[in-house]
């Protein structure tokens, strides 16, 4: 092992003899290190010891963590420190060893997917074929890439058929049944259960906001669009948020604390849910939006916040309806739109029903998509 410094368990320093290596600094119960760039980063012992990579702690068939931290003690500290031109290492009580490479520490950081971005005033969603995302990885890649990026793309020039919306499981990964249908059609129907089955204009919303999880992806098939009208609509809900929350942060807290009841049946199934419309995550990016002025349920007028709740929500309903955060464009028969069901509303024009207008729609899950796409991406690495 050709160290180039090493640090006994007393503590301090361990100065590099190279210009390219690390400083390394022994704390209470962490490591300092210190690139020769000047980034620096204090890294707990106990995540060292629970990332070691050995055949003892992990299992080499699966990739899968065997060691376990209650296995040590919580103020573990290592007995010797040292690092060579490509490795930290380090001997822990009782003489177990790691090796972690330094481009690992360097860069070691979770997974990273292509991030959300808000839509240009101009936006329109990307077209691919539907045939070559089927059948080209390359193809395949760059529209989930497009679609984690944006939350919308368009499959053209698919089959008018029914049940075509089954094919894509390939590439989304498995459907996710909801109650009311495997695959949904949305004609017009006298005895349909919401307004997507009449000819009214059908305001911008996510769908299945009355399920305590709203399925994250839905996919629409036009199978024929022979009326007048009936232009789709799409907005970006992301960034109507992130607008009104720069602006009017009060009045985003609000809408991310006060929970709102969403309905949605038929005459043989009830969905319900009282859940605030914004949810984020620990550091407080929005994860999921939940807009519906068709399904959301009267509020209980004795409720905290209502007055000001009702200010915030008149204001993002504003801002939704605003000319400029839509993108609006008419779908032929064969397109496909591929949403993010938890960042994009759609919706769509009044139209004429004399002629005939098919759609059928279909959900999946925003990880298997994901999944889709990370296993593309490694393809190319192999």
């Amino acid at each position: 092992m050709n160290h180039l410094m090493e640090s006994d368990a007393g503590g301090g320093a361990a100065r590099p003899n190279r210009a390219s290596g690390p400083a390394l600094t022994k704390l209470d119960s962490a490591l300092a290190l210190q690139w020769p760039e000047g980034e620096a980063v204090q890294i707990p012992f106990l995540w060292l010891r629970d990332n070691c990579s050995c055949p003892e702690c992990r299992i080499l068939q699966t990739a899968e963590k065997q060691f376990h931290l209650i296995n040590v003690d919580l103020d573990l500290s290592p007995e010797q420190l040292s690092v060579s031109t490509d490795s930290l290492f380090v001997i822990w009580p009782g003489g177990h060893t790691t090796e972690y490479p330094l481009q690992q520490l360097r860069t070691w950081r979770a997974r990273s997917t292509p991030q959300w971005q808000p839509w240009a005033p101009s936006f329109e969603p990307g077209r691919f074929s539907f045939y070559d995302f089927l059948s080209s990885d390359v193809c395949a890649s760059e529209a989930i890439q497009r679609f984690l990026v944006d939350g919308c793309i368009l499959l053209q020039s698919a089959p008018d058929l029914p049940g075509i919306l089954e094919h894509l499981v390939s590439r989304l990964g498995p459907l996710r049944e909801l109650l009311f249908d495997r695959i949904h059609n949305v004609v017009v129907d006298p005895k349909g259960y919401n307004i997507a089955h009449t000819a009214l204009p059908l305001p911008p919303h996510t769908d299945f906001a009355s399920y305590t999880w709203p399925p994250s992806v839905q996919t629409l098939h036009m199978l024929c669009n022979e009326t007048s009208g009936g232009n789709s609509i799409i907005v970006d809900g992301w960034s109507v948020l992130q607008g009104l929350r720069e602006e009017h942060p009060r009045w985003f807290e609000l809408l991310h604390q006060v929970p709102v009841p969403f309905r949605e049946f038929d005459e043989h199934n009830e969905t319900y849910t009282e859940v605030p419309m914004v949810q984020c995550d620990s550091v407080g990016n929005v994860t999921s939006f939940r807009y519906s002025n068709q399904l959301m349920q009267t509020m209980d007028p004795a409720q905290s916040q209502l007055a000001d709740f009702y200010h915030a929500y008149y204001e993002l309903s504003l801002r939704i309806a605003a000319p400029e955060a839509r993108c609006t464009f008419r779908m032929a028969g064969g397109d496909i739109m591929i949403l993010a069901n938890h960042r994009v509303l759609h919706g769509r024009e009044a139209f004429e029903p004399t002629g005939r207008r098919h759609i059928q729609d279909a959900y999946f899950e925003h990880d298997n998509v994901r999944n889709h796409w990370t296993v593309l991406q490694r393809s190319k690495d192999l």
